[in-house]
């Protein structure tokens, strides 16, 4: 049987984001999007396409390392401005039935009470379909902007990553029971509050005694999307994602793929179950030579700076003190590590500044499929056999241009070939990507370590979680 190839569409609320200067593209819409409309219609075109979901970036924080200040990023609109992903997810659901929502939000900044407040919300507003990009930051302007010096150290932020996790499982699934909501308006019983418990979490970077403030949501914790590929990025993947987006060569991707299904099989997971997607642009058109003369007219519009703002902000290098045919060497850092490996260590061979600019102005550093519908076809399945990932990020150039022409011209020939959905499956997002009666996170996910005796979950009981939490100093008790 065919693998099913799934699609995420790449955005962000934000005028610049990976393609650094096509804001200028007479097509390009990306300036509208302050208005509610053009989230409207974007969500509108991709449940047409069949998307599993659009995958909402964010980051806190400017590029301020490309020559010691925002100056380049501000003027190229890079990434900033940029509003906040979450609020226009609600509306986009009203106007779509299937089409799911990954938001990127960084933990590193909010306390996790709070915030599994907000992500529990956003999954009864849209029904079961919210997903949450777990990310860590990686700009010390974020950390300066929340009042601290600079970012914490790489491995550490997952280490408080990992606490961070546990506490939010705990209020997701170990707050209220599945039967604790009763509704009783003729004996004036809403909550049955025995059935309502108190988490205590005393950790080495968190204390929380709370319930959680919502009533259980369609999926209760929601989709889990995880974007570090590097070796502490692979191993949080492992333990908690249930969809990774990846970066790279095939080459790099591969490696990702089996050391996170490794990680996952040793933390008593399904391994296939973790979803891998590779970041990637498609530029098609109706034959290669309309493809390839649409890729000349894009690169028109790449603007140097701008790219030199995105790269030096990921890759914490100031790429000002580089001339353009220098090779690009390996710096550690605090940033994001496993992008700098892509094209040093982990690379088959030395890249210049240039051609990482090149490389790099349209899409982003992502691979570049440029071709009629047949060629992408071929290359996106042979992406999924070469690499074992499940689908993939796509990044767009010209929005929602990119996004209409895949959905036009490459939709149908995936379709044809029986790699592609025909339909959407019913249910919330995580039972479209893993079948009906799959709303909550699968028992043998960590989270479900939280979880009281219900029948998602048989053979667990309070007294199990108990005894698994105190191994982590924290416990589950009864409000």
């Amino acid at each position: 049987m065919k693998k099913q190839i799934r699609l995420n569409a790449f955005d962000m609320n934000c005028i610049g984001h990976l393609s650094a200067g096509l804001w200028t593209h007479p097509r390009d819409r990306a300036q509208t999007y302050k208005d509610l409309q053009y989230w409207l219609e974007l969500a509108k075109l991709l449940e047409r396409g069949k998307f599993d979901a659009i995958f909402l970036a964010d980051v806190l924080g400017v590029y301020d390392v490309y020559r010691g200040s925002a100056d380049a990023a501000l003027q190229q609109c890079t990434q900033v401005p940029v509003n906040d992903p979450v609020l226009v997810i609600p509306a986009m659901a009203t106007v779509t039935e299937h089409l799911g929502f990954g938001v990127t939000c960084t933990l590193s900044f909010e306390p996790p009470y709070q915030f599994s407040r907000r992500m529990s919300t956003l999954d009864h507003l849209t029904k079961g379909r919210a997903g949450w990009n777990i990310v860590t930051g990686y700009l010390d302007s974020a950390a300066r902007g929340t009042g601290l010096d600079a970012q914490t150290a790489h491995d550490l932020r997952y280490e408080i990553a990992d606490e961070y996790m546990e506490v939010v499982y705990k209020l997701w699934e170990g707050s209220w029971e599945d039967d604790a909501v009763v509704r009783d308006r003729e004996n004036g019983v809403f909550a049955r509050p025995e059935k309502v418990h108190k988490i205590h979490h005393q950790g080495k970077y968190y204390r929380v005694e709370a319930i959680h403030l919502c009533e259980p949501s369609p999926q209760r914790t929601p989709l889990l999307y995880q974007a570090g590929a590097s070796t502490r990025g692979r191993e949080f993947a492992g333990k908690h994602a249930e969809c990774v987006f990846l970066g790279g060569s095939k080459r790099i991707v591969a490696s990702s793929v089996a050391d996170i299904r490794h990680h996952a099989a040793r933390c008593g997971r399904n391994p296939a179950e973790v979803l891998m997607f590779a970041g990637i642009t498609v530029i098609v058109g109706r034959t290669e030579q309309e493809a390839r003369a649409k890729y000349a007219d894009y690169a028109r519009y790449v603007n140097p700076d701008g790219v030199f703002a995105l790269l030096s902000g990921w890759s914490g290098i100031d790429f000002s003190h580089y001339r353009m045919e220098d090779p690009v060497t390996y710096v550690k850092n605090d940033a994001v590590n496993s992008m700098v490996e892509a094209f040093t260590t982990k690379s088959e061979r030395p890249w210049t500044v240039r051609e990482l600019v090149e490389y790099g102005g349209l899409g982003g550093p992502t691979p570049k499929i440029i071709g009629s519908p047949t060629q992408v076809a071929d290359q996106l399945i042979g992406w999924i056999e070469e690499t074992d990932v499940d689908g993939f990020n796509l990044s767009y150039v010209v929005t929602p241009e990119s996004f209409t022409d895949f959905i036009e011209l490459v939709i149908p020939e995936l379709q044809e070939r029986g790699v592609y959905k025909l339909d959407y499956s019913p249910g919330t997002l995580r039972e479209k990507l893993y079948g009906p009666g799959r709303a909550r996170l699968d028992r043998s996910h960590p989270a479900a370590t939280y979880r009281h005796a219900d029948p998602h979950n048989r053979g667990s009981s309070i007294r199990d979680c108990r005894s698994r939490c105190s191994e982590h100093g924290s416990d589950v008790t009864r409000l």
